[in-house]
């Protein structure tokens, strides 16, 4: 009687249970028939309407398999649809409101950022609208199948790649630059979601132009044909396009305080709460010999997934100032050991005691390096070198340490003449500045540190002393030939290492 009993409410339970899976089956059902419906609407074509969304699905999983190649983000592209039963997700939502018409016009404007929408596969995107629109191309069942599937991955293709090339850029700084350090944020599978995760398409697409006051002024310059100075029309152009390309990368400077270095500008900027504190010049490292008149497009590299830097090329980097050195020991680079110190102790026998280099073999200083044979094969590599503080130091009195792996910092100098000269790309790959006492009051403001610094390099007897920043600092070493400076006027520079001929290269081939 109990075990009865017991059965019955278990027996209407899963009844009840087996009804509600019913229902939710034939409202996903009925949820999934609206594509059609909404087709038919839109369209006024009734073929529509006798989709099937389970045969839908199974073409459409097809479909992206097939695709693959041509899709911008096959895996991404899959794995959103098959967690969607391969559903038409933007044709669903969007053909009602004609959303979709209304973003490939957006796309189309895509000139204004100085991008071809044709990066964006446009055309075949407005191909695929008409051809849905028009009663006499879908004029049966396995063409109406074919057309929603063509639609479906055209938008997604479009409208994908459009969003994420307007929030992170075309291309990844990573990839292209081979001295390019600085954190810069991609796509993900979170942005790559976030345009059929929208109600409202188009709002979705304005909200993630770039809208700061630097990016607009150079789409401002870009709309008025602005020429750069010595450059022809199509030359500056293009110059602009890249600098918009650099302006959104997601590496901006977001800090309250940082020091900004734009290396062809040969300019260092200490940056407050947006506004400028103090400027002043600085001479970076050395560029690659280019032919005179280089265009910006003649970039025929054979391997074109990085550039090739010249070995003094002041790296793009984004790090912490920490410490200061004052009257720094500089440790002499291996490279710069081979091909110049030891090719002038060769040629003169007092070099090394009259710049105050001193020669380590094995961790253990040489007594006498004037006993070393220094025209012999490889004498650079076998002994370090270290020259020691003082006037003639080539760091100058101080050097401002961050972490990086080009072992690169900021650092006084003895030669002041080179910032005289309008082209400052001198140094080994580290940036000279200009008023490093200065720069150093800038960073640790009034107090005793300062105070140390000050003391230590006026000293008649320079020692090396490391002082800490109170609170590290963020430096950004950056590339741009193009920008808004901070009075608000529109600057141009030398593409000094030739990035922008590699920039333009990749964004062209997109």
């Amino acid at each position: 009687m109990y075990l009865v009993n017991f059965k019955k409410p278990l027996l209407k339970c899963l009844m009840v249970t087996m009804l509600f899976g019913l229902t939710i089956l034939q409202s996903c059902k009925k949820q999934q028939s609206k594509v059609g419906a909404h087709l038919v609407e839109a369209t006024g074509n009734k073929i529509f309407g006798k989709i099937d969304m389970d045969e839908f699905g199974k073409k459409m999983k097809l479909a992206i398999s097939d695709r693959s190649k041509t899709l911008q983000n096959p895996k991404f592209t899959n794995a959103l649809y098959a967690a969607n039963n391969y559903e038409p997700i933007l044709v669903e939502k969007f053909i009602p409101d004609s959303g979709l018409i209304r973003a490939a016009n957006v796309i189309a404007m895509a000139e204004d950022h100085g991008v071809s929408p044709e990066a964006f596969k446009l055309s075949k995107f407005k191909s695929v609208l008409q051809e849905t629109y028009d009663q006499e191309a879908v004029k049966d069942l396995d063409l109406a199948y074919q057309t929603l599937i063509d639609l479906e991955l055209a938008a997604s293709n479009a409208i994908t790649s459009y969003s994420q090339a307007m929030e992170f850029g075309l291309v990844s700084p990573r990839k292209i630059y081979a001295q390019y350090y600085t954190k810069t944020k991609r796509p993900d599978s979170l942005s790559f979601k976030r345009p059929y995760q929208t109600t409202n398409l188009v709002a979705f697409l304005d909200s993630i132009q770039p809208k700061n006051a630097d990016y607009k002024m150079l789409q401002q310059a870009l709309k008025q044909n602005t020429t750069a100075p010595g450059r022809s029309a199509e030359e500056s152009k293009r110059i602009i396009q890249v600098n918009l390309e650099r302006l959104r990368w997601q590496n901006s400077p977001s800090e309250e305080k940082y020091v900004w270095v734009n290396i062809p500008e040969y300019q260092l900027h200490v940056i407050e709460n947006g506004k400028t504190a103090m400027t002043m010049k600085v001479c970076v490292g050395e560029g690659r010999e280019q032919p005179a008149g280089q265009s910006l497009a003649e970039y025929d590299e054979d391997d074109l997934e990085k550039d090739r830097p010249f070995n003094r090329e002041t790296p793009q980097l984004k790090s912490m100032i920490h410490s200061v050195q004052v009257n720094p020991v500089w440790n002499i680079p291996q490279s710069i050991a081979t091909n110049e110190i030891a090719t002038q102790a060769a040629k003169d026998r007092y070099y090394l005691s009259n710049n105050n280099i001193d020669v380590f073999y094995k961790g253990k200083l040489v007594e006498d390096p004037e006993t070393i044979d220094w025209t012999a094969g490889n004498v650079g590599k076998t002994y370090a070198f270290k020259q020691r503080p003082g006037d003639d130091n080539s760091l100058g009195k101080i050097k401002f340490l961050f972490n990086n792996q080009s072992s690169v910092y900021l650092h006084d100098t003895p030669a002041k003449a080179a910032f005289n000269q309008t082209v400052r790309a001198v140094s080994h790959g580290c940036v000279r500045v200009e008023q490093p006492l200065e720069l150093a009051r800038a960073l640790f403001g009034s107090g005793k540190k300062f105070d140390r610094i000050s003391t230590g390099m006026t000293s008649t007897d320079p020692k090396a002393e490391n002082i800490s920043l109170p609170k590290q600092i963020p430096v950004y070493l950056s590339y741009f030939t193009c920008w808004r400076d901070p009075n608000g006027t529109l600057k141009f520079a030398k593409d000094v290492y030739g990035l922008d001929a590699v920039l333009y290269t990749h964004l062209v081939r997109i």
